[in-house]
């Protein structure tokens, strides 16, 4: 079974949205069993499945901020969607559930900042730091040549953890959840330069570098 947690305990950075892209592609490209474990009290991944049409591939939901389940026996894929401010004992509970960890990152000074100072406190957690898990960032909602996404590159090298994915700023992604679809269910005339921009995250998570061994 293929776990990937998104996660970053700054809210607003796109968690929901990026976890439920991830289940959209699985089940749409992949045709895999999918679960999104929706851990966020916000509940984002639960309303989107709501609002997805019964004909499209089916992604099972568990509440896990009300319940406690685990997926059923036949799930080829666990999303995890982490919820905002999550430290301690919470995260190592999380963190022990993944393979694989994506963190998305919005180029700002405030969101850099957060960010730097949670992934110094996730590299502590034990499975990270004995390497059993592997790590990837996502820029998220970017504006190419642009000053603060020079700063958010400049940022992303100090990290020292793989740029999985670059993915720009687009109504696309609010067209899509609002059907309680991913961008892969769209029209790909419409969405064509979001799919490129997909290929490097999705080669990443089909390779070794991120499946610890």
């Amino acid at each position: 079974m293929r776990t990937i947690l998104v996660l970053n305990s700054k809210g607003g950075c796109g968690k929901s949205t990026i976890a439920t892209n991830l289940a959209s592609y699985y089940a749409w490209e992949e045709e895999a069993n999918v679960v999104i474990e929706d851990f966020d009290p916000q509940g984002s991944s639960s309303e989107w499945l709501k609002m997805r049409d019964p004909d499209l591939p089916e992604i099972t939901c568990i509440r896990a901020f009300e319940e406690s389940a685990r997926p059923p026996r036949n799930t080829d894929v666990v999303i995890l969607d982490a919820p905002a401010a999550v430290y301690g004992k919470d995260l190592t509970a999380l963190v022990r559930r993944a393979q694989t960890i994506l963190i998305p990152v919005l180029p700002s000074p405030m969101d850099m900042r957060a960010t730097a100072h949670f992934v110094h406190d996730l590299l502590l957690v034990g499975k990270v730091s004995r390497k059993q898990i592997k790590l990837g960032v996502i820029a998220n909602r970017v504006r190419e040549n642009t000053l603060v996404y020079h700063n958010l590159e400049k940022f992303l090298k100090r990290l020292k953890i793989p740029v999985v994915a670059t993915l720009r700023d687009t109504q696309n992604y609010i067209r899509a959840a609002e059907r309680g679809r991913g961008i892969f269910e769209l029209a790909p005339s419409l969405v064509y330069q979001d799919l490129e921009q997909w290929e490097p995250l999705v080669k990443w998570l089909h390779s070794k570098r991120s499946i610890p061994t």
